[in-house]
């Protein structure tokens, strides 16, 4: 469940550009100059709101079918996708040190392969982890 679609309102700004709004998300709020910045600033803030609710381990809000959505003059609807994996891979890749335990004979084997143990475990834990 990496991606997910919410409706979102582009409402004309009166001094130009749009500012947008979540139905199904009351708190999230963005604005942009144009068209194209508009739609990056309402993923990045449905980001922002939505690694909340998950770090808060609150479940996301459930998403109004688009037909059901009121629209208000001057406005208009657009579904935003957003993927999680890659929005965090975007804003939290820094390293993480993790110590673990290997067999002696195995750390030495791997070693004079000259295998990059770092490497290694990150491969092995996203095939682990389904990414």
């Amino acid at each position: 469940m990496n991606k997910l679609f919410y409706p979102a309102l582009f409402h004309k700004a009166e001094e130009g550009g749009f500012w947008i709004s979540f139905p199904d998300i009351p708190e999230c709020l963005t604005q942009g100059d144009d068209m194209t910045q508009a739609y990056e600033m309402a993923v990045d803030a449905l980001g922002l709101v939505l690694a909340d609710y998950e770090q808060e381990k609150k479940p996301f809000p459930t998403v109004s079918e688009p037909t059901t959505i009121c629209i208000e003059p001057d406005s208009f609807l657009v579904v935003i996708e957003f993927d999680m994996l890659a929005y965090k891979k975007r804003t939290n890749s820094r390293a993480v040190k993790k110590t673990l335990s290997i067999p002696e004979w195995l750390n030495e084997a791997a070693i004079a392969k000259g295998i990059n143990f770092s490497q290694v475990l990150q491969e092995a834990l996203l095939t682990k982890v389904q990414l």
